[in-house]
């Protein structure tokens, strides 16, 4: 159902966390919420793959409004699929078959992974050569990104130097922003934006969450999850131990950030903050189970058919979230996010 009129719709703010290929999975959420048109889109925070697809949405809504948005974000993943069909890290033939979209068993997979973990990107790509970049300057008007005002636009990177979160806002974004937000450092060599080197955002954000606490912005924040807290059992081999400790890692931030947001909420429940002073903010997320199986070696998967069978679970994720979880936008938060921090 589709609510068409200005003043039907609610202003949200959204988070969008970074995953590689996966990140096509927020493209659909995006797609159907565009679509559906309920929500007014305020501030968006993007971290990795996040971020692209911010970028994309930003450029797009300058281009044709909602609509213009979903085919600029269309045309961006379609963009990434025909960019990666020469790639070496392909299925080999009996995944394919088997409908398994992962590379676990790819050559150029096991090969690179094996590399990375003896030789650095500075050894292995001296020239810093980085497909990324060629991509984001022909699928992405820079200027209109800069020139949007539909929404307040976030991006974040890693300090490499500091540890610290670095956050770009949308008047001073540029391609190198956005691959400084998406690097990581076993592929990429770190990205210098006036002499400071940056890593993945991911590492201190997926995303971060404290500029959209604006009094200019809304209180609702609506995280599209990719990267799974939780996960049943314990791995047992090497790679899956990485995994695992690579998805804690990109997830601990935003614990930290939910932890923070709680302990506001009680202390204004209690009052002993000033309510005039500080949001109560409610927590939306917009996940998907059938994520969870994906092994990490799928969000290097570029392929076209994978990334429009992840849109598609994003579209149906949304318009089930949207129907369960639009009446409470505006007046409370749908999850208990201690039920998160708290294991």
């Amino acid at each position: 159902m589709t609510v068409s009129g200005k003043a039907n719709r609610k202003p949200v703010n959204l988070a969008l966390q970074g995953g590689g290929a996966h990140g096509a999975f927020t493209w659909g959420v995006l797609d159907y919420l565009l679509e559906d048109g309920r929500l007014e889109i305020a501030g968006v925070s993007g971290t990795s793959a996040g971020a692209m697809n911010a970028v994309a949405l930003a450029d797009g809504m300058m281009r044709g409004g909602p609509d213009g948005a979903r085919e600029a974000l269309h045309g961006f993943w379609e963009a990434v699929s025909t960019a990666a069909r020469l790639s070496p890290l392909q299925r080999p033939i009996i995944d394919v078959l088997l409908g398994n979209w992962s590379l676990d068993r790819s050559p150029a997979y096991l090969w690179l992974d094996l590399l990375g973990r003896v030789a650095s990107p500075y050894d292995i790509n001296p020239l810093n050569l980085n497909p990324l970049r060629d991509l984001l300057e022909s699928s992405i008007d820079f200027d209109k990104v800069r020139d949007c005002t539909a929404f307040r636009l976030f991006l974040s990177a890693t300090n490499v130097e500091t540890g610290r979160v670095k956050v770009f806002e949308r008047k001073e974004l540029t391609v190198d922003m956005v691959l400084a937000s998406a690097c990581l450092p076993f592929l990429f060599q770190a990205v210098e934006i006036d002499g400071i080197p940056y890593w993945d955002g991911g590492y201190m954000g997926n995303p971060v969450l404290f500029p959209l606490y604006d009094n200019d912005l809304p209180d609702d924040i609506v995280i599209v999850q990719i990267n799974p807290v939780e996960r049943k059992g314990v791995p047992r081999t090497a790679r899956a131990i990485l995994d695992r400790m690579n998805e804690i890692t990109f997830n601990a931030s935003l614990l930290r950030d939910f932890r923070a947001i709680d302990f506001v909420r009680r202390l204004l429940a209690e009052g002993k903050l000033d309510a005039g002073h500080y949001s109560d903010i409610k927590i939306h997320i917009l996940t998907e189970e059938a994520l969870n199986p994906l092994g990490a070696s799928s969000k290097l998967n570029a392929e076209w058919a994978f990334l429009t069978h992840l849109r598609d679970i994003g579209r149906a994720s949304a318009e089930r979230w949207m129907e369960r979880v639009w009446p409470d936008i505006g007046q409370r938060s749908s999850v208990d996010i201690r039920d998160y921090y708290q294991g």
